[in-house]
């Protein structure tokens, strides 16, 4: 990663808050002690031709006092090699924002990453928030696993990794990222299955659930850890992404799912709630906002979650 042109990137969006009218006459909803800094995804970016991959949350919590930073790591890559390039960015943010710590908020797969980034310098982590995360894998991983340790697996997995990073390096391209990162889907494969996600927990316990559908500890070594999701794979009939998360739903059989992630395998910590009316997307406020109207907007439960951690001293 280019950190010089990091730095100038992360500089200039400090500049921009400090110097935005609407945060001087802030309510104070959403001002927390720390920095929030959210991590993407699979496939995720910080912003694709105008689009924020965290669709008005950014802007909602900044209006009301929170000073946010948006981040972009490698969008196919292995937890640990995610959380490395996160870790060199949350330094960087500590340096600019004179803040000792940071409020990691990650989606997806961003919940592994951030959790690598707490366990492995909690010094400058005051919380982790989990959306939608798979912690204990997923069975859409675990299907596509199976195809490719299956009997077309030597033929097939090489053509779909390729596509896949393909994919992955043109969403980093779009996106304006400041320097090109690499993209293994294979490696993101292998993190996001059951026995992946195994492995990993063994190594970064923090925050996990003992038992198949419990809470885990709400803090460990000085940081806080949050986690919740949803379960509805469709919610919205114009939103065109429901189809991609209402077809990976059926891998799921019985489990209740965002589409992509299962009800228990997204409890971390402090499980503030794990059945919201969301699919995957949604979680993020996509597509453009397109999510269930028999449910609470999603930027309001970023705005709900970040006031929980101002309340908490965080």
């Amino acid at each position: 990663m280019n950190k010089n042109k990091t730095l100038l990137a992360l500089c200039l969006a400090a500049g921009l808050l400090a110097s935005e009218p609407t945060q001087a006459a802030s309510s104070g909803y959403t001002q927390t002690r720390y920095p929030i800094v959210l991590g993407h995804g699979m496939l995720g970016f910080d912003r694709l031709l105008g689009v924020d991959y965290w669709y008005g949350i950014p802007a909602a919590l900044r209006r009301d006092g929170a000073t946010v930073f948006v981040t972009e790591v490698s969008q196919l890559d292995t937890s640990e090699a995610r959380g490395e390039q996160l870790l060199a960015q949350v330094e960087e943010i500590v340096a600019i924002s004179g803040k000792p710590k940071v409020n990691l908020i990650g989606h997806s797969h961003g919940g592994p990453t951030t959790r690598y980034v707490a366990a492995v310098r909690p010094d400058l982590v005051a919380s982790v928030t989990s959306v939608g995360a798979p912690h204990k894998g997923s069975a859409a991983a675990d299907f596509l696993k199976g195809i490719s340790d299956g009997p077309t697996g030597p033929v097939a997995t090489p053509i779909l990794a390729g596509i896949t990073n393909a994919l992955g390096t043109l969403i980093n391209f779009l996106s304006g990222s400041s320097s090109t990162t690499p993209q293994n889907a294979l490696g993101t494969l292998e993190s996001l299955n059951s026995q992946g996600a195994a492995r990993f927990n063994a190594k970064f316990p923090q925050g996990i659930p003992t038992s198949a559908c419990g809470e885990g500890a709400y803090s460990v070594g000085g940081v806080r850890y949050y986690s919740w999701s949803g379960t509805s794979p469709l919610t919205n009939a114009l939103d065109p992404s429901d189809l991609l998360t209402g077809a990976a739903s059926l891998t799921f059989g019985n489990e209740a799912n965002d589409g992509l992630v299962g009800r228990c395998s997204s409890h971390m910590g402090q499980v503030i709630r794990d059945n919201y009316r969301m699919n995957h997307l949604d979680e993020v406020n996509q597509t453009l906002g397109l999510t269930s109207l028999f449910e609470t907007d999603p930027v309001t439960v970023y705005r709900q979650h970040a006031n929980r951690l101002k309340n908490a001293g965080l």
